[in-house]
């Protein structure tokens, strides 16, 4: 299975459970270690960390993103980014079912992106289901937020501290808590 495969799978959201996707899981995973270890090993400039986000994302990140390591990603792969965005130290993505992020976005410390989840039956908890995570622009994501897959968030919306977001938000809200649940709109 070729990379390409593999992204074009996951948008089925079906269960990740044959050989061929977990040995291509296995082979990513290694890969995107091997690059975050350098990451996160020492100070790298900007310039430096963005070379080595390019490397890991397979792709040219904006000069305009900043990110402060370390960055955790079990993937890497399947990560968007805009323009002006900025990710705070100690950030996990889960990236296999894809995660975007819009222009403007500021995620928090500790904040984990989780495009993943397992069945929910026990014979079927072995198998992963992908669903992708999108932030809108300008969206900023509290410290130590969990945003789960298959989440949207709209523009301009807040998700508050240590929040657990598990249903989509909407654009121009504040969201927070655990479930997250709308707080109050921005005007």
């Amino acid at each position: 299975m070729t990379l390409n495969d593999f992204l074009d799978f996951v948008k089925t959201g079906q269960a990740l459970s044959t050989p061929e996707i977990h040995e291509l899981m296995n082979r990513m995973s290694n890969e995107a270690r091997k690059i975050t270890f350098r990451l996160n090993s020492a100070y790298h400039t900007p310039e430096e960390v963005n070379a080595l986000l390019s490397e890991l994302f397979g792709k040219p990140v904006p000069d305009s993103l900043r990110v402060f390591p370390p960055f955790y990603t079990d993937f890497g792969k399947n990560i968007q980014v805009g323009e002006n965005v900025f990710i705070n130290a100690c950030c996990h993505f889960q990236d296999h079912g894809g995660v975007t992020i819009g222009d403007g976005c500021q995620i928090g410390h500790n904040v984990v992106f989780a495009t993943l989840n397992h069945g929910l039956s026990p014979e079927d908890r072995p198998h992963t289901y992908p669903a992708p995570i999108v932030l809108g622009r300008n969206v900023w994501v509290g410290s130590n937020a969990t945003i789960l897959q298959g989440v949207t968030i709209g523009d301009n919306a807040i998700v508050g501290a240590g929040a657990v977001v598990t249903k989509d938000v909407p654009a121009n809200t504040i969201v927070g808590g655990v479930p997250a649940r709308f707080i109050k709109r921005i005007d």
